[in-house]
């Protein structure tokens, strides 16, 4: 068997006069056993160590601790401290462990182990931390070396789980005396509320070193309904839903996931009230930017509906681009109430473009002009005269309104829906949504007008007379008035025409008029007159005069305008 004092220390080695117990023990196994013993130094050989640096590179130092493996100390931590080092600096150190490399992980922590009872109770009074190297998990925390054995619970060690706990087994930590009973000799020391300290220390450290305008890098903590929670290294920072991107954003939950890896400005940082502001969207060139060059006055673009109020629908035209369709320029119609009865969130509507502000980050924009202005080809469609027909849309006390197309709507005045009677409204006759036709009667474009009427259709006795006569025809009529050379000619019942008297005689306005006949005898006195051979009187002609019957030639015939113009025959 080998001897055992081989593996005393760092500085063991085989005596000289030591007899050999076991002759097939060869050289090769002593010397074997003497490098596992300088690899693997006793408890009470790990602390307390005098280091030498020995090398630098882009994250560690390499220091010599007198065994065969060099220890490394992270070159963070110099850096964080403020402090320069270069080879042959020397420090002490205490080895926490080994690295997956097999490196010595090396402490420099300032803090001594108590080596007395007195230097124990001291700590626990001043609430001091102390330094202690944890040995091993015993039921219900773990046993740590500080001078003397004492017990951390584990809901005091700072670690998660288990495993977490066992990884501490090796590791020199720093905790402070909670209990104390030097004649039980019982210790229970605490590592979570110096971890708790150090963590504020780092947080304050962290406040006071993040800079309003830069960038910084961090990790998504947690989501909320009007933000995400950014851990910046060792503190969270609020970055808000306005602040994730120049396009509306919902939710945060849309665009984060907890975990992901973010970059970010800082918007603003209050150390007193432990609050930083972070903003995402600050790190890319604002979109209005070039809004005023890329979006012209009467252009047609396309977009989708954001949200829809009272006034008007705005419209997305790209990420942190909207405009505004306001709701008088949703329809020709003028009859929309409100915005959600033509779009809804989400619709993909086409647009006109009709005012840009970039200044005020607003753009007017036009639904019913990218339809097309239905009143443009009024004049040529819908001439005085023609027929149209169409939907009663709404009744007023006035008349009626008929759509005719979209956007396009013509009114119909209550005096003209009927020539049959007179009616007080126009419900006595139509109803909404019956369809009617009407006679175009006058197109104002200017002022966006169409009158119609419906009685104008109606056969009347002037068409039926028109439809029975012809230009040329010698008729007889009454003359009801007579006046400034024009005379007012009843060629029937409800047929009344105009005729031109230039040149004829003066109407004798000393001869009283004749009593007027009655339209119902107007017939046979017509026919009895035309017996009679007409009229008779100086130079065989009567003078003109209201109430006679005389002969009358038809000049001109204008069905479409119902007029019929006469002269003496």
């Amino acid at each position: 068997m080998s001897n055992p004092s081989m593996m005393d220390g760092e500085n063991a080695a085989l005596p000289d006069n030591q007899p050999n117990h076991d002759a097939a023990e060869s050289f090769g196994d002593i010397l074997s056993q003497y490098e596992q013993a300088r690899a693997h130094p006793p408890e009470e050989k790990r602390q307390g160590l005098q280091g030498t640096v020995i090398a630098l590179s882009g994250e560690s130092v390499f220091l010599d601790i007198g065994f065969k493996t060099e220890g490394i100390i992270p070159l963070e931590e110099f850096q964080k401290a403020g402090e320069t080092v270069k080879p042959g600096d020397k420090m002490p150190v205490s080895i926490k462990g080994r690295d997956p490399e097999g490196y010595y992980q090396l402490s420099r922590i300032k803090v001594e182990r108590p080596k007395d009872w007195s230097s124990l109770e001291k700590a626990f009074a001043d609430k001091a931390s102390i330094a202690g190297v944890v040995s091993a998990v015993v039921k219900g925390g773990l046993s740590v070396d500080v001078g003397v054995r004492a017990f951390m619970p584990a809901s005091r060690s700072g670690a998660k789980d288990g495993p977490e706990m066992e990884k501490l087994v090796g590791q020199e930590i720093q905790c402070r005396i909670i209990k104390l009973d030097v004649a039980d000799e019982d210790v229970v020391v605490d590592r979570r509320a110096v971890l708790e300290v150090e963590e504020r220390a780092s947080k304050e450290r962290r406040y006071s070193e993040v800079k309003e305008g830069e960038t910084v890098h961090g990790v998504v903590r947690s989501l909320t309904d009007y933000g995400a929670f950014i851990d910046i290294g060792g503190v969270d920072a609020l970055l808000h839903v306005a602040d994730l991107s120049w396009a509306r954003v919902s939710k945060p939950a849309d665009v984060l996931t907890v975990g992901q890896e973010v970059d970010a400005k800082v918007l603003k940082v209050d150390a007193g009230k432990r609050r930083i502001s972070l903003g995402m969207k600050q790190l890319q060139a604002h979109p209005w930017e070039a809004a005023g060059e890329k979006y012209k006055a009467g252009e047609r673009v396309e977009g989708t509906v954001t949200r829809v109020a009272e006034f008007g629908a705005f419209v997305e035209l790209e990420k942190g681009i909207e405009g505004l369709i306001h709701l008088s320029e949703m329809s020709w119609s003028k009859k929309i109430r409100k915005a959600s009865d033509v779009v809804k969130p989400g619709d993909r509507v086409d647009v006109m473009v009709l005012g840009v502000n970039p200044g005020e980050r607003r753009i007017s924009l036009g639904l019913k002009q990218a339809l097309g202005d239905p009143w443009a080809d009024v004049p040529a469609k819908y001439p005085a005269g023609s027929v149209v027909e169409g939907a009663v849309t709404s009744l007023t006390k006035f008349g009626a309104f008929v759509q005719l197309a979209e956007g396009l709507e013509g009114m119909i005045h209550v005096g003209d829906i009927t020539a049959e009677k007179r009616i007080n409204h126009p419900q006595d006759e139509l109803k909404v949504g019956q369809v009617v036709k009407a006679q175009v009667l006058e197109a104002d474009v200017q002022r966006r007008r169409l009158r119609l009427g419906m009685k104008q259709l109606a056969p009347t006795s002037i068409d039926e007379y028109i439809a029975e006569h012809k230009e040329g025809d010698v008729v007889t009529g009454r003359m009801t008035e007579v006046s400034g050379g024009r005379a007012r000619v009843e060629l029937g019942e409800g047929v009344q025409v105009a005729c031109k008297l230039a040149q004829q005689a003066e109407v004798d306005a000393k001869q009283p008029e004749p009593k007027s006949a009655d339209l119902s005898s107007l017939s046979s006195m017509l026919a009895a007159k035309w017996k009679g051979g007409g009229a008779s009187g100086a130079g065989g002609r009567e003078p003109v005069r209201s109430g006679q019957i005389r002969s009358f030639r038809i000049v001109k015939l204008d069905p479409a305008a119902k007029k019929i113009e006469l002269e003496l025959a």
